[in-house]
């Protein structure tokens, strides 16, 4: 399971933990990182001495590399940047924007920079910037996405540049990463499998949520917007739908999501907070340990690519 990534990054397993906003703190990048994959710290838009606070956290319990996911549209992206420089942050993925003013400064750290792209042109154009590898993600992930599938991107991306490819969305375990490896990425990023490991401090409510999901409950509100979000279906989804199918304005729109992704991870609220997750919650059965879903991801796809069956 080495590749261009794995030495990259310096990690045992081509894992990446996806930056996901209030879910991806010290604890559960920590023990992604310990398991052998790259944990990551999601900034998303907290202030930034809470991101060197969290840094500082994950350094306490493991030695080995991690990341931070900076969201670009955020008010303190700015702040953020200067705070991964000093604190040595080893790898830096973004998000909701383009990177392009902070790369010199990043790259001058010794910081790996690594963009999550949904199109080929973003692609290409990160490349131009010298980034390290690129993700890309599917519309197929939880919370912010694009239009195109998994599927469809992956290959189109590895085609289209020589830096290595991480596959995103819609992956959830050894098959989806062996896929994902048949369509020429050198490495995939998971996020909601990764919610309802026991290192995850998010509410229980909120995990139950996705071990109870079948295939069909994932929504997507905002595409009226230029915004969509892929969240499980409950009450928020359901209104948010009705009012853009009248047209709603932004302002409305917004005001019914603002705090909800909080409102399900931290107080529970699943029926009318923003519960982000991907497609893939259908497969996610059962609660285990980072180390113990790392292995058995592994463990499935290394088979598969040896050309084992998969109920062998």
């Amino acid at each position: 399971m080495k590749t261009r990534v794995t030495e990259l990054l310096g990690i045992e397993y081509p894992i990446i933990q996806g930056g996901m906003a209030w879910v991806a703190e010290y604890h559960l990048a920590a023990g992604v990182s310990e398991a052998g994959g790259l944990g990551m710290i999601g900034a998303a838009n907290a202030p930034a001495e809470w991101v060197r606070e969290q840094i500082k956290e994950v350094k306490k319990i493991t030695d080995k590399p991690f990341g931070v996911n900076i969201m670009l549209m955020s008010p303190n992206a700015d702040a953020v940047a200067q705070v991964v420089v000093e604190e040595k942050v080893p790898v830096v993925t973004t998000g909701a924007g383009n990177p392009e003013k902070y790369i010199k400064m990043w790259k001058e750290a010794g910081i790996k920079v690594i963009p999550v792209v949904a199109s080929v042109a973003m692609a290409k154009r990160m490349e131009r910037y010298e980034v390290d590898a690129i993700v890309a993600e599917g519309t197929e992930a939880g919370g912010h996405i694009g239009e195109n599938t998994t599927m469809v991107l992956v290959p189109q991306i590895v085609d289209a540049v020589k830096i290595p490819v991480i596959a995103a969305g819609g992956i959830g375990d050894g098959r989806g990463m062996a896929a994902a490896f048949m369509l020429g990425a050198e490495a995939v990023q998971l996020g909601t499998c990764f919610v309802v490991t026991k290192e995850s401090i998010v509410h229980d409510n909120y995990k139950k949520c996705i071990v109870k999901a079948k295939d069909i409950d994932s929504r997507v509100t905002g595409r009226t917007t230029g915004h969509p979000v892929r969240a499980l279906r409950n009450q928020m989804t359901k209104e948010y739908l009705k009012l853009e199918k009248e047209g709603a304005s932004l302002e409305e729109l917004e005001l019914l999501t603002l705090g909800g992704l909080r409102k399900a991870v931290v107080e529970g609220d699943v029926i009318n907070g923003s519960v982000m997750a991907g497609q893939i919650a259908g497969l996610v059965k059962e609660e285990m340990s980072c180390k113990e879903f790392v292995e058995k991801l592994v463990t499935v796809a290394d088979r598969l690519m040896k050309g084992k069956k998969f109920y062998e």
